[in-house]
């Protein structure tokens, strides 16, 4: 079984090395889309056109799981991709850890890009998930940019930035995009020790492997991992293997076409 993972850049990263990691023989697709990124700032129909038509390629490829390890993809596209492949193939979106985070501390945080930030989107999370916790949106200027670049000084730059845009008290950051936790050494390292994140990747891993085991079909592998770059086959970017999820997902800044999963500890 293959399940697909659909995001513009890396983002996809954490959720696929949760799923390697819990499921080393798992099959992977991933597909990133380089012509079309980044998908934030893109008018919604453009967005849901191209996350519709990677889907597509996704189960044209054999995939019979999507994840949508992307905010900006499942705020505006999931409903469409899950009508488009219909009721028979598990579709998974992502949602940032809101509820969690505001069950466990007073004052929190969501960091995200800045049309998240701004979005109608996460102020209903807010409304709805927050109960009685203080939760502040920070927007973080230009770092899932920086990220899929693997630009370390602009990565320090909108951590910092960010982490002076936090306010005083805050007891929990709620990563509010999937490019995050790539960096999440850096982030813990910019902020007041005692600070707990929280981040969806390992929730979105195993809500996609109940959803595939629930399909009731054989699951073994071969933990083949495919890389469709804009719906081309390629290799993940050499900035994925400057993280250690890229690395468990296979990068390497030398790989082309089909990659192999590097073993798990």
């Amino acid at each position: 079984m293959i399940v697909a993972l659909i995001d513009s850049g890396l983002g996809m990263l954490p959720t696929g090395a949760w799923l390697r990691k819990l499921r080393p023989d798992i099959d992977l697709l991933l597909q990133t889309d380089p012509d079309g990124a980044p998908w934030g700032p893109k008018p919604e129909p453009w967005v849901i056109d191209r996350v519709v038509g990677t889907a597509r390629t996704s189960l044209r490829e054999g995939a019979e799981v999507i994840v949508l390890p992307c905010n900006t993809a499942s705020v505006i596209a999931l409903e469409h991709v899950r009508a488009e492949v219909g009721p028979g193939v598990p579709v998974i979106g992502t949602v940032p850890a809101i509820k969690p985070a505001a069950a466990a501390c007073g004052k929190v945080a969501v960091w995200a890009t800045a049309a998240t930030t701004a979005s109608a989107y996460q102020a209903d999370l807010i409304a709805r998930f927050a109960g009685d916790a203080e939760v502040a949106g920070v927007a973080c200027h230009g770092l899932a940019d920086a990220i899929d670049r693997g630009d370390l000084p602009a990565i320090g730059a909108a951590i910092a930035g960010a982490a002076d845009r936090t306010p005083a008290d805050t007891e929990g950051i709620v990563l509010g995009c999937t490019h995050y936790p790539l960096v999440i050494d850096q982030i813990l390292a910019a902020l007041p020790a005692g600070i707990r994140i929280f981040d969806s990747a390992e929730a979105v891993a195993a809500q996609t492997l109940r959803r595939m085991d629930a399909l009731g079909r054989p699951t073994t592998g071969t933990a083949a991992t495919r890389v469709l770059n804009s719906g081309r086959p390629g290799r993940l970017p050499a900035a994925a293997a400057a993280f250690d999820s890229g690395r468990r997902l296979g990068a390497s800044p030398s790989d082309t076409g089909e990659i192999r999963a590097v073993p798990t500890a």
